[in-house]
């Protein structure tokens, strides 16, 4: 599965860009292969791998600040591998 996610600090200072490197530091520990972007982090495994990086993603941040807003959008397609690049692969094609 593909889930893309955003972890947001709620209740800190104006700056939150420290915590959400917190967060992203835990997906990249993880191992998983995975994407970030302006808006969201793009993470690639089996479904209890994933929510268990999310939920550690949310509690690391949830230590620092007093609430958390999460997105989550999942892709749960089993048996395909490595989505996280063929999907964006095959609109490129398309596109040339």
């Amino acid at each position: 599965m593909i889930a893309a996610f955003s972890v947001t600090p709620l209740g800190v200072t104006d700056s939150v860009g420290d915590l959400v490197a917190d967060a992203v530091r835990v997906v990249r520990d993880s191992g998983l292969p995975s994407e970030t972007n302006a808006m969201f982090t793009n993470i690639e495994g089996e479904w209890d791998q994933v929510m268990g990086v999310i939920k550690a993603a949310v509690d690391v941040v949830a230590a620092q600040a007093p609430r958390v807003s999460v997105v989550i959008k999942i892709d749960h397609r089993p048996g395909f591998d490595d989505a996280l690049h063929g999907k964006v692969d095959s609109i490129e094609r398309r596109l040339r």
